[in-house]
């Protein structure tokens, strides 16, 4: 990478930082545990993260710059976090880079999924999708599918959000929209 284009990625690392932010505040929103009952671990947590910073990424390259300079910013923050998290938990140096390299692939295979699903507007393969990741597919009746239309309302939602906000590093999700009785 040249030095014109490191200083143009870390130009956005503040924006980068705000957006991935409000993807893990919108990813600790207890109804997705406690109702849809994703797993409250490790993994639980960095899939939902995965879910909401996979929706940022597409809503910013779907713009033309800084949109895809932004959402590499957003990837970057939220990687950054993952290695800062694992030496937190006592992974060893040794180990960070490979597990934080294992993460990386699995964000990309399950963002790609999302990604394929949100652009045929197939709620069904989404949910599939979700479920073979979320819960490793053994996804309580219905949770699936409920958690693949919260995604798709935030597909829109993003959609609308005006892009100088986002440049700001400012993006807001809807509330869940989960039933809290009979999901689980």
């Amino acid at each position: 990478m040249g030095i014109a284009a490191f200083l143009r990625r870390r130009r956005f690392d503040r924006q980068g930082t705000g957006l991935y932010s409000a993807a893990v505040r919108a990813a600790r929103v207890p109804v997705f545990y406690a109702t849809l009952a994703v797993p409250d671990t490790l993994d639980g947590r960095f899939d939902l993260i995965g879910v909401h910073v996979a929706l940022i990424i597409r809503r910013l390259r779907r713009e033309p710059e800084p949109g895809p300079a932004l959402a590499q910013a957003v990837f970057d923050a939220m990687f950054q976090d993952m290695d800062v998290s694992l030496r937190e938990l006592g992974v060893s140096d040794l180990s960070v880079g490979k597990r934080v390299k294992a993460m990386w692939d699995a964000f990309h295979g399950r963002a790609g999924a999302y990604e394929a699903a949100i652009a045929a507007g197939d709620s069904a393969e989404l949910a599939a999708a979700l479920a073979r990741n979320v819960w490793r597919g053994a996804a309580p009746a219905g949770a699936a599918e409920q958690l693949a239309g919260y995604v798709l309302e935030q597909e829109v939602h993003l959609a609308g959000q005006d892009m100088a906000a986002l440049t700001r590093g400012e993006v807001s999700f809807r509330p869940a929209a989960i039933p809290t009785q009979g999901a689980a």
